[in-house]
């Protein structure tokens, strides 16, 4: 297993390449600390960089939107304070930017960035206008991972903040170190081999389950205790199907409105919950040390727990209320039933049966793993040996890979590029399905469980060979720029509406030259035009539809579809799960396409490409 020192060099490399300025340095690093920790995705999720002169001790922020679609009922500002390096001085560093962040919010800053200056804005009218559900929540990114006396000083600041702010406000840390600890290519426990604690009563049922009951103080003493050795909660439930979905979700509210008003019924109420840990040491009647615990069944109950427990016990006050106390002692009564699975050390078949078998009675949600679907766990290798290129199925594989192979420089086979599993499906959704718009503004619908995921992996001709096309299509895109910092503004937003585009006249070429256009021979042709080198002849052909339909004045741009004029919004329009499906919507990007394919047909080398399409056939 490679060590972290060599896994943040590795990290780091993308980071510090080329000569970048202090301001670029802190921007990429907060970035891609970003992806990695909870994928989350520039091009789907409004991040605003603004660290610098005058950045009210604010390095990025994220806005994500709630939906009532996907059962997210508030809106979300995540404030970033990112320090690479030496600019993380410690506890020191924690409370001064906390003081700048403070002051700035509540109005006492008064030289700021002009970006800095729009995005305070915003965030007083959100808090001024903040619902119950609304979060507002700071978070430090560091290269290091954070003491015990730091991880203290940040809690502390979110007691400042809930004075201040409400109870909206919470505090998060991450660092290099977390990201490593997600990685868990060489060994399916981890790559850290972490002993906890937990106090509860169970009775052995075989020599692999452990079943009773465990008190509600006890799970989050357990996890408290885990999140002081991993550094990052989130950790416990990797093995899961899916994440913690957040209190705004029905079964969620529905949990802690049974801690907060009956924690005494929460056993007569609940499921339960499922721990898989490699190894079990008996410490006395009612304690046991679990090794490397994680938890497969669960989540929403155990996170629900942290979160009451966390805002009623560890929001301090010495004189607690008589309501407070009357809870506590209610508490103290509450336990849920616990089952313990000691899968071993290789046990990651009897972990995975586990956890898909103790989960099939639960909606998967927005936050699942692909790592923990068996045709992606499948594929990987096949994908991986046939085109050259490392799919990567769970975020810190490629970084852990490229460690590897730079260790170890005689091993084959080596790596050059890799593919990110979940963008391929983005990728195909709006390519193959006519989706860039749902591909722009959502992840839930292409996660395990989501609409498109179910749609395009139901589909029994998907395979690698689909998600290589989708590959080619997305390198197609970088190719001219498409994304966050494009030079020209027509792509900066328009990545997935380019795939759709190019894909389209992928189809409409092999409809037209009498050859069979499903999608598996969609994904085929475009992997047989990009080794004939033809595909980039498509690129050309649907970039420049993009500009021309992305520019004001042009006789047939978006600027002038009638939804765009009733919404005048470019970044809601593109968002639209209506962009490019029919007329209605977006008539003149149908206009704009038709008069493209004629032109293509008209001047495309069509004996070449329909060879190199049916060459191997």
């Amino acid at each position: 297993m490679i060590s972290l020192e060599e896994f943040e060099s590795q990290w780091l490399e993308d980071v510090v390449a080329g000569t970048p300025s202090t301001t670029e340095l802190g921007h990429r690093f907060t970035e891609k600390i970003l992806r990695d920790w909870h994928e989350i995705d520039s091009a789907t999720t409004e991040i605003v960089l603004c660290d610098g002169a005058g950045d009210g001790g604010i390095d990025a922020a994220i806005f994500v939107r709630g939906d009532p679609n996907e059962g997210i009922e508030g809106d979300t500002w995540m404030l970033i304070q990112s320090k690479y390096g030496s600019a993380f001085a410690g506890s020191e560093t924690i409370s001064a930017e906390a003081q700048k962040l403070f002051a700035t919010l509540d109005g006492k800053r008064e030289k700021l960035s002009s970006l800095s200056t729009e995005l305070v804005g915003r965030l007083r009218n959100f808090l001024q206008n903040k619902g119950p559900k609304d979060r507002l929540e700071y978070v430090l990114a560091t290269t290091k991972r954070l003491t015990v006396e730091e991880e203290e000083y940040l809690a502390n600041i979110k007691t400042l903040g809930r004075a201040k702010f409400g109870e909206c406000f919470d505090v998060d840390s991450v660092s290099i170190e977390i990201i490593y600890n997600k990685v868990a290519e060489e060994d399916a426990f981890g790559p850290a081999k972490i002993q906890v604690k937990l106090k509860t009563i169970v009775a052995s049922s075989g020599n692999i389950l452990l079943v009773g009951a465990t008190r509600l103080t006890d799970v989050y003493q357990f996890m408290q205790d885990y999140k002081s050795a991993s550094g990052d909660l989130d950790l416990l439930y990797e093995k899961n199907v899916r994440k913690f979905l957040g209190n705004k979700r029905k079964v969620n509210k529905g949990i802690e409105a049974t801690i907060e008003n009956h924690p005494e019924r929460f056993g007569l109420y609940n499921n339960g919950i499922t721990i898989v840990t490699e190894e079990v040491s008996k410490l006395s009647t009612d304690e046991l040390f679990l090794r490397n615990p994680f938890i497969v069944n669960g989540c929403q109950t155990t996170r629900s727990i942290w979160s009451v427990l966390q805002r009623k016990l560890n929001s301090g006050g010495t004189s607690p209320t008589p309501q407070q106390k009357t809870w506590e002692e209610k508490l103290n009564a509450a336990v849920v039933i616990t089952k313990i699975v000691v899968v071993g050390a290789e046990g990651e078949e009897l972990l995975t049966e586990t956890t898909r078998y103790t989960n099939s009675q639960n909606a998967v949600g927005e936050k699942d793993f692909i790592a923990l679907e068996k045709d992606f766990r499948n594929w990987v290798p096949f994908f991986n040996s046939r085109y050259g290129v490392f799919l990567e199925i769970q975020r810190g594989a490629w970084e852990a890979r490229r460690v590897f192979q730079r260790q170890h420089p005689l091993t084959e086979p080596r790596y050059e590029e890799a593919a990110y599993a979940f963008d391929l499906l983005k990728a195909y959704a709006a390519g193959w399905l006519t989706e860039p718009g749902v591909a722009y503004a959502k992840n839930p619908p292409f996660a395990p469980g989501g609409s498109l995921f179910n749609k395009i992996t139901n589909d029994p001709t998907f395979g690698i060979e689909g998600l290589y096309a989708a590959f080619l299509m997305q390198k197609l895109a970088n190719k001219y720029n498409f994304g966050r910092g494009a030079k020209i503004p027509s792509r900066g937003q328009t990545r997935y509406l380019f795939i759709m585009v190019a894909t389209d006249l992928v189809k409409d070429f092999l409809l037209n030259n009498q050859l069979d256009y499903t999608h598996a021979s969609i994904s085929t042709a475009i992997s047989r035009l990009h080794i004939g080198g033809y595909l980039e002849h498509f690129g050309d052909a649907a970039v420049q539809l993009i500009d021309d339909y992305l520019t004001q004045g042009n006789e047939d741009s978006l600027f002038l579809e009638p939804e765009f004029l009733k919404m005048l919004d470019l970044n809601a329009f593109l968002k639209s799960e209506k962009l490019g499906k029919g007329d209605e919507f977006s008539p003149r990007l149908r206009t704009q396409i038709a008069m493209t394919k004629k032109i293509f047909r008209r001047n495309a080398p069509t004996q070449q490409m329909k060879a190199a399409i049916t060459a191997s056939q």
